[in-house]
């Protein structure tokens, strides 16, 4: 259990839970950056693109109106120079060889030849502007070591024909700088981030592994029998649900345990009450037949007599071993009874029948009430009349002799069947214990008993989904109502 309990760090929810979210917030960061760089970057090349466009622009305008114009070209390099140095760019005229009237060669600082031959990436760009048409590249250049934009114009001669072209390029100025500078921001920024997600995810990975820690530890003391445990977690959230569902969990465990032990009591008790009820009829039976083997009895008449006890033992381990057989059957859940239409009214006329002899010896009366001539009911036709035979028959047995056995069948939204005697009745001790197995009062009327009567008639009812209710008072007498769910005639046909 030590070594299931030792979690190496890489394992544990809060280095994940760190891992996770520091990597995504690095990536998050390092991604801005990215695109904040690029934005940038597209921004100050536009910026640098339109600027030296209108700069291209207005020196040729100026080209055409100072030089090509007035025929004048002194002072032509002098002010190539002055404008290079304002502007910060290069400044290139090309004179356009297709031209009726080509720019003055003294206008022209590198010629078309020399531009096809030894700058052939300018070559696309003086085209466009011989076909006055303004254009521009990016491109990176070994000189200034950085990006630069050369842009291309016309230079318009006389009645606006395309002598030249000019080409200004210039650097794209502090964009290394920015790069540098976002770069740096975003170490800093990421660093920053990190620690401030480490506070975060401690307080975050606390709130969620503190109660994960909890029901783990609540899960191994289920584990090791303690049924009793609860994670005591009071949260709004997947985890308090999860926490719900372990209480439920330890509550569901704690009540089949408790189950567990009450059937292994029932089952001990049920072998001991087994063992008792066998121990003297067993007993007796030896008794007698140890008398007859060793010959103490040799009068006939007493030898008859000891055969005629040890058949009436016999008789009682058999209907006790038979009641044993049918409760056993009535409580396997497994078990399902026959079922068919039955007549109430023809099962307790078959029952008054075969108790009438049992009653006319001690004078009882059995009156019956049938509110209507048939009342039909799901169920076992023998299962019901030996339940309701057990009832009538300790009817009988508990009342004294000239007394009455009220019988009442009737039928609204439920079957109702009561059995009312005038007997000595039963109290509240008697009443809490009746329906348990072996359970018999010390009346003398239990004794020859086994016990398991009502026991029988109570798994019956519950088979055929019916309900027992017993009401008594010493010296008043006992009363049984059964209620079954109705049934009607007509439902079985279809």
């Amino acid at each position: 259990m030590a070594k299931e309990n030792k979690v190496r760090v890489y394992n544990r929810l809060f280095f994940k839970l760190y891992l996770n979210y520091a990597v995504m917030l690095l990536m998050t960061a390092v991604l801005i950056c990215l695109i904040f760089i690029q934005l940038y970057k597209n921004t100050t090349m536009k910026n640098e693109r339109e600027k030296l466009e209108d700069q291209a622009k207005n020196s040729s305008e100026n080209m055409t109106t100072t030089f090509i114009n007035t025929q004048n070209y002194s002072g032509f390099l002098d002010y190539i120079i002055t404008q290079q140095n304002i502007m910060g760019s290069d400044i290139w005229t090309i004179s356009n060889p297709y031209a009726s009237m080509p720019m003055d060669e003294r206008m022209e600082t590198n010629s078309y030849e020399e531009i096809s031959v030894g700058y052939k990436e300018y070559v696309d760009l003086v085209e466009s502007a011989f076909q006055n048409r303004k254009e521009y590249s990016i491109a990176d250049d070994e000189i200034y070591q950085t990006q630069t934009i050369t842009v291309a114009v016309p230079i318009y001669g006389v009645n606006r024909e395309v002598a030249g072209a000019l080409l200004l390029k210039a650097p794209v100025k502090g964009l290394k700088d920015i790069i540098d500078d976002s770069l740096s921001l975003i170490v800093v920024s990421s660093v920053v981030a990190l620690a401030i997600s480490f506070i975060i995810i401690i307080i975050f990975a606390t709130e969620l592994s503190l109660p994960i820690s909890r029901m783990r530890s609540t899960a191994l003391s289920l584990a090791a029998g303690n049924y009793h445990s609860k994670t005591g977690i009071k949260r709004n959230d997947e985890i308090g649900d999860l926490a719900k569902t372990v209480d439920i969990l330890s509550e569901k465990l704690l009540e089949n345990e408790i189950q567990r032990k009450n059937l292994d009591q029932m089952r001990l008790d049920f072998f001991a009450n087994v063992s008792h009820e066998l121990r003297t009829p067993i007993t007796v039976l030896r008794a007698y037949t140890e008398t007859l083997v060793d010959g103490v009895v040799k009068d006939e008449v007493k030898v008859n007599q000891y055969y005629e006890r040890m058949l009436v033992e016999c008789k009682s381990m058999e209907r006790l071993v038979g009641d044993l057989m049918i409760l056993s059957k009535m409580q396997n859940p497994d078990f399902a009874i026959n079922t068919e239409p039955v007549n109430l009214v023809q099962v307790f006329d078959d029952i008054i029948r075969s108790a009438g002899t049992i009653a006319e010896k001690k004078n009882i009366n059995i009156v019956i009430v049938k509110e209507e001539p048939v009342i039909m009911m799901l169920g076992d036709y023998d299962r019901l009349r030996q339940m309701f035979m057990i009832i009538l028959d300790n009817a009988i047995k508990f009342s004294q002799e000239n007394k009455t056995v009220h019988i009442n069948l009737a039928k609204t939204d439920k079957i109702r069947v009561s059995i009312k005697d005038e007997g000595i009745g039963m109290d509240t001790n008697d009443l809490e214990n009746i329906f348990e197995k072996f359970y018999k009062s010390n009346l003398s009327q239990n004794a020859s008993g086994t016990g398991l009567g009502l026991s029988i008639a109570k798994q019956i009812a519950i088979k055929h989904e019916g309900f027992i209710e017993v009401d008594s008072s010493l010296g008043v007498g006992s009363t049984f109502v059964f209620t079954f769910p109705p049934f009607d005639i007509d439902e079985a046909s279809l």
